[in-house]
């Protein structure tokens, strides 16, 4: 249960107003959204595109008790204390800070290209069988979800799971610096945001922000076979650096990889006999198994402890979720988030598959890849085959170049393209599933596919 008085709250935030007529008043929670305030709640008033401070007298009577307060004094309210601060999400994130550093659990961060929510869900199941955890919720990994997910800890936790998520560079270093992490994870490099950052190297550079925080004696996990993250670990000592990957070469990697519809089984180097169960497809979830595994060993928590929990872990939804989908086919919903490389491996694990009925896939847009757009969506033809792809559907402005590279690969009446209004292609697909079939659904978030899911889905 969160508890602070606003004697703490406004001497962690740099009050500039006398606050000691209200010092002993005692907060319960912390909120910047009117709607979901309750009794004893610090309401914060963000200033975006609306003012949060128009919303006062609506957040009093949901239920604050205190409130940050930016604007002058002469304009506040007076039935509850205001605590004046220059700049109320700053106070937000001072006040985040201050109570990560009283409950003083270990933290973990996560971030990277893809995997970072799976690899977030993995851990928490990995720490759970040794701590009290708390972590991220949804996708609450931005300068107001971090800061949030951090006042929302029981005071009981033992360790935090952190998602610190970006779109520009410094983003990251703004979450490290103010969680201050024990154990640092970066999933993978791929191209996601490469619009804002340019390069794969820039995206790596932006990942690294990770460690701006880190503790002195903290350790960074990381893909060991990534040569861009290979090259700019040099700062950290080698006590510090723990790698996880496929090959040899990594500190943690698998023997043995079973990949099957609903679940993929594998063993590790660390403990050869040992299998490993995940409720998951695809052996990309391998890797993100293997991260999680080895913050587990950095916390003293074997492979063995942690393998039950590993094979019972819950996945945040719409992460690669099977539903049983209309006329009795199967949908693997992966409509949450993509870039070129997560495509490509669900793809590949998607195509490896077996099944009685056809495959389908229906695939839109990935966003914010700036001017190697139409690149990066040509390059997924490498991984779509006629001999294992029975129809593909193609959605959005920026899918027309991997349908034109395609047209040579699909015989007519197998490859489909859509832009604007969903409703044809949802039609079409209704008219063409069968029973058997399984269709994976793949897009970027902001392309909107998990309206198709709704429709297609029982």
């Amino acid at each position: 249960m969160f508890s602070l008085t606003v004697r703490e709250i406004a001497s962690a935030v740099g009050a500039q107003n006398a606050t000691d007529k209200w010092a002993d008043v005692e907060i319960s929670a912390v909120g910047f959204d009117t709607r979901k305030l309750f009794s004893g709640s610090l309401f914060v008033p963000l200033i975006g595109d609306n003012d949060g401070h128009a919303f006062i007298e609506k957040a009093i009577e949901n239920g604050a008790k205190a409130a940050f307060w930016s604007r002058p004094l002469d304009e506040a309210p007076t039935e509850i204390p205001v605590i004046q601060v220059e700049d109320t999400l700053k106070a937000l994130q001072a006040l985040a800070n201050y109570y990560l550093k009283k409950i003083h659990p270990k933290v973990i961060g996560i971030t990277g290209s893809n995997g970072k929510t799976t690899t977030k869900d993995m851990t928490e199941a990995v720490v759970s069988s040794a701590y009290r955890v708390h972590k991220t919720q949804g996708n609450f990994n931005n300068h107001i979800g971090l800061p949030m997910t951090i006042l929302e800890m029981p005071e009981d936790t033992e360790v935090i799971i952190l998602e610190m998520g970006m779109n520009h560079a410094n983003e990251i270093r703004v979450l490290s610096d103010l969680a201050e992490p024990d154990i640092a994870i970066i999933t993978m490099i791929g191209e996601s945001h490469i619009e804002y950052l340019g390069s794969r190297a820039g995206i790596a550079d932006a990942k690294m922000e990770i460690i701006s925080g880190l503790k002195p004696d903290g350790v960074l996990i990381y893909p060991g076979e990534e040569p861009l993250l290979e090259e700019r670990v040099h700062s950290l000592v080698k006590e510090q650096l723990k790698t996880f990957g496929t090959t040899e070469k990594n500190d943690l990697y698998p023997l043995t990889i079973d990949a099957q519809m609903t679940e993929t089984t594998f063993t590790t180097n660390a403990e050869p006999d040992l299998s490993i169960t995940l409720p998951v497809l695809g052996t990309y979830n391998v890797t993100n198994a293997l991260a999680a595994l080895s913050a587990g060993l950095v916390l003293g928590i074997s492979i063995e402890q942690a393998a039950p929990k590993l094979s019972v872990f819950q996945l945040t939804k719409n992460r690669t979720e099977w539903l049983t989908g209309i006329h009795e086919s199967m949908i693997l919903n992966d409509a949450y988030n993509a870039n070129p490389t997560a495509m490509k491996l669900v793809l590949t694990n998607f195509s490896a598959l077996s099944n009685t009925g056809r495959k389908i896939v229906v695939l839109g847009d990935m966003l914010e890849l700036g001017q190697q757009s139409r690149e990066l969506h040509k390059s997924i033809e490498e991984v779509l085959s006629a001999e294992s792809i029975d129809q593909v559907f193609l959605y959005g402005n920026e899918m027309h170049v991997l349908y034109a590279a395609l047209l040579g690969i699909f015989a007519e009446g197998h490859l489909h393209y859509f832009t604007g209004d969903k409703e044809p292609m949802i039609h079409q697909l209704k008219q063409l599933i069968q029973p058997k079939d399984h269709i994976l659904i793949k897009s970027s978030l902001g392309t909107d596919l998990l309206t198709v899911v709704q429709e297609l889905k029982v």
